[in-house]
């Protein structure tokens, strides 16, 4: 089993890392925040339109790793049209997997594709790089929840 969890994390940050559909200028974003990555160098803008209390688009632009870029595009990928307060519980549910401070699979089922970067809980070195864009969302929209 662990071979075929490997085999689809590969296949994932793979596959996001080398063409990130959302990496890209929003036209119109009604917030952008920077993250950065000292460690390692990884460096994100995110960009976000929330209207009405809906994450109704994102994008990112920015460099670093694989893992960094590959966890950015596929947190835009589960957050566009999720309201401010679920795009909340999602960052906080994928940076608490990452810390496994949640280990429960049926909660984290919400992550989807995320859930494919389960294991780099047991790389320290990366765990920064695939929690940087989710940390940056929290950033962003913790000001929105309230309004």
């Amino acid at each position: 089993m662990p071979t075929d969890l490997s085999d689809v994390y590969t296949e994932i940050v793979g596959e996001h890392s080398r063409e990130p559909f959302n990496k890209y200028h929003l036209d119109h974003p009604t917030d952008c925040l920077k993250g950065h990555n000292p460690s390692c160098g990884d460096e994100i803008t995110l960009e976000l339109d929330v209207e009405d209390g809906v994450v109704k688009d994102a994008s990112f632009t920015g460099v670093g790793c694989a893992i960094s870029q590959a966890s950015t595009d596929i947190m835009i990928d589960l957050i566009r049209g999720k309201t401010v307060e679920e795009a909340r519980h999602l960052a906080h549910l994928f940076i608490g997997m990452i810390k496994r401070e949640i280990t429960d699979d049926k909660e984290l089922e919400e992550l989807e594709e995320a859930l494919a970067l389960k294991n780099i809980s047991h790389m320290p070195a990366r765990v920064k790089c695939a929690v940087l864009a989710w940390h940056t969302l929290d950033d962003a929209l913790k000001d929105k929840e309230k309004a």
